[in-house]
């Protein structure tokens, strides 16, 4: 019995010192520390997303019952200076999601978190009698509607 009270006394120190240095740690920073990021970002579930031989369009909810589309140009995607990163996702529960990154208010780059597997209800291709070429020319930047 004696033993079983020295271990719960020994137990409970060693849960409050940590505790303590848990605490002690913690408040020891000072905020002045803390630098704040001069990036922000929007993170949008995707609807739909289109394959081209430009881009990608990309469709997300607006609003309620509103849709909104987005052109994304291939040459993002591609190379180190690109605009746009793109992460395929497994199997999961995870549904597929754009990340769009501003730097001190301005439009820096996008993340696309899309199924590998595009056979999968989000992907889908834009047919090659319709046009949209024009939609992909010029893009410097993108903006979210809301």
């Amino acid at each position: 019995m004696k033993k079983l009270i020295i271990l719960l006394v020994v137990l409970f120190l060693s849960i409050q010192g940590a505790s303590l240095f848990a605490q002690t740690t913690h408040t020891s920073h000072n905020n002045s520390q803390w630098k704040e990021s001069e990036y922000y970002y929007f993170n949008v579930p995707i609807e739909k997303i289109y394959s081209h031989r430009l881009g990608y369009v990309v469709v997300y909810r607006r609003g309620v019952n509103q849709m909104a589309r987005m052109f994304l140009p291939e040459v993002w995607f591609t190379g180190v200076d690109g605009k746009g990163d793109l992460f395929g996702l497994g199997p999961g529960s995870e549904w597929p999601s754009m990340s769009l990154y501003y730097k001190n208010g301005e439009f820096s780059h996008i993340r696309l978190r899309v199924r590998r597997n595009r056979s999968h209800e989000t992907w889908g291709f834009v047919p090659l009698n319709v046009n949209i070429d024009e939609h992909f020319k010029d893009i410097e930047e993108v903006h979210l509607e809301f």
